[in-house]
């Protein structure tokens, strides 16, 4: 995910390149840097997921 990517442009990104591979779309060079890129968007999702699920526990737990 690119620094001024949103989560769901990643999202966006992460599911052409599903779509591409399933069609078949895409010849073994091409492939690989597509898997490449999906794994760093997923882990870059991933990454800001538990970010927000920390903010928003910290959140809840201030209000209590």
């Amino acid at each position: 995910m690119k620094k001024k990517e949103t989560y769901a442009q990643a999202m966006e990104r992460l599911e052409q390149i599903v779509r591409q591979i399933d069609n078949g779309d895409l010849d073994i060079d091409e492939l690989a840097a597509n898997i490449k890129e999906a794994k760093q968007i997923i882990a870059a999702c991933t990454e800001k997921l538990t970010q927000v699920d920390k903010e928003v526990e910290i959140l809840l737990s201030d209000g209590q």
